[in-house]
């Protein structure tokens, strides 16, 4: 059964939340992370992203940047300033993005749980990168950023948080740059055992988003228990930050894919796209239901449906849309046999709607763009149930958690 508990967290005074918070450290590339930051002394991506600081050409995993993390986080915490909370709690999050709202707990879970698969995952995760937040882990002695957990929802946590966020005033309340509100409260304590107790019940948790995040905290804990002659298994560093979310409140864009050269011309590529799917003209550049794709090609866009010839296989994952896509289409007509390593394929998340695909296309930045139907977190659930691994890029959680409003310090 699933283990969660309270923790101290480290967060910024309220009048400069809004200023501290960044983007999660993997959404944007050195340059990106740069500008975002400019003229902002105290923006977080000074701690996840310090190479923004440092010669443009310094290894980016080199200690010397891993060394800067802690000493601009020691700054962030002397001049934000950030405080530490002297008991610990549990914190609820809550994004907003026009009409849609999801309300998480953030907490600290288990190691050993993430361990044992009673935190469950879906994708694998890269050594470098792995390499690359286990140093920073180990360096700054902090996880910066939570890792984006769900499960299927508790009547009882539900009346909890609803009941909490109307007593009670948040204690952060400010609309990021891209127009998602951020609103966080401390939970009142008299609810903090009864939350336990019943997460505690829950059999399996599911990492939606921060596989790395969560793959790091194991190793760093690995590190830190061999450095530590007293482990008693009670110390910070076994548990992670996370904030935890209830499935049903969830929602997943699609993660659209274009591909750079076709190696033939329209003509022909339409003819062999034809030998696995109905190809027709359409206005709508979003299919409306699964088991259907658009194209964007030529100035057009066409309704891709498969035909008899596809015949998916029986795991989870090969009756995916985006592994539909990939064997019956993009691997057999146009080669792309990896799609994790594969130059010619780019992924483009669906926050950046059609109008992105169609932009690349007409700009012959690609040949072809392909918008998918969005994978459910049903289908997220039985993947990591079924032991399985999503196909790269399948998913795409928005709105997203910032980094620097709640620090665990391990």
């Amino acid at each position: 059964m699933a283990v969660i508990r309270p923790f101290k967290a480290v967060r910024p005074e309220e009048e400069v939340a809004h200023l501290v918070a960044s983007v999660p450290y993997d959404v944007v590339n050195r340059e990106e992370a740069a500008e975002l930051a400019k003229g902002n002394p105290i923006n977080f991506l000074r701690v996840t992203r310090s190479e923004i600081e440092m010669k443009e050409k310094i290894d980016v995993y080199s200690p010397d940047v891993y060394q800067k993390a802690k000493e601009n986080f020691e700054r962030l915490r002397r001049e934000a300033p950030m405080i530490q909370d002297s008991v610990p709690h549990f914190y609820l999050y809550k994004l907003t993005m026009g009409t849609h709202s999801q309300i998480g707990i953030a907490a600290t879970f288990s190691v050993d749980d993430y361990q044992k698969d009673v935190i469950k995952k879906h994708e694998k995760t890269r050594k470098v990168k792995e390499d690359d937040r286990t140093n920073h882990i180990i360096t700054t002695e902090a996880q910066t950023g939570p890792v984006f957990l769900t499960y299927k929802s508790v009547a009882e946590v539900d009346k909890i948080v609803n009941d909490s966020i109307k007593k009670t005033d948040p204690v952060y309340n400010f609309r990021s740059a891209d127009g998602i509100k951020h609103e966080v409260w401390i939970l009142p304590e008299e609810y903090s055992e009864l939350i336990m107790n019943e997460i505690g019940k829950v059999k399996y948790l599911y990492i939606a988003d921060g596989h790395h995040r969560a793959a790091s905290a194991q190793r760093a804990r690995n590190v830190m228990k061999d450095k530590n002659p007293n482990h008693t298994g009670d110390e910070e560093y076994n548990y992670f930050l996370g904030v935890l979310f209830p499935a049903e409140q969830l929602k997943i864009l699609s993660y659209n894919r274009a591909v750079h050269t076709l190696n033939m011309s329209k003509e022909d590529f339409l003819n062999k796209v034809g030998g696995n799917f109905s190809v027709e003209e359409t206005n709508n550049p979003n299919p409306p239901a699964v088991k259907t794709f658009c194209m964007y090609i030529g100035k057009k866009w066409y309704m891709l449906k498969p035909n008899e010839n596809v015949k998916p296989g029986k795991t989870v994952g090969d009756k995916l849309d985006v592994s539909i896509l990939q064997n019956y289409l993009l691997h057999p007509v146009l080669g792309i046999q990896d799609p994790r390593t594969d130059t010619n394929l780019d992924f483009i998340g669906g926050i950046r709607g059609t109008a992105e695909l169609q932009k690349m296309v007409d700009s012959e930045k690609a040949a072809a763009a392909f918008s998918l139907y969005p994978v459910s977190v049903d289908d997220l659930i039985n993947i990591s149930d079924a032991g399985e691994t999503m196909p790269p890029k399948s998913t795409w959680f928005e709105p997203k958690l910032r980094d620097g409003l709640l620090v665990h310090i391990i």
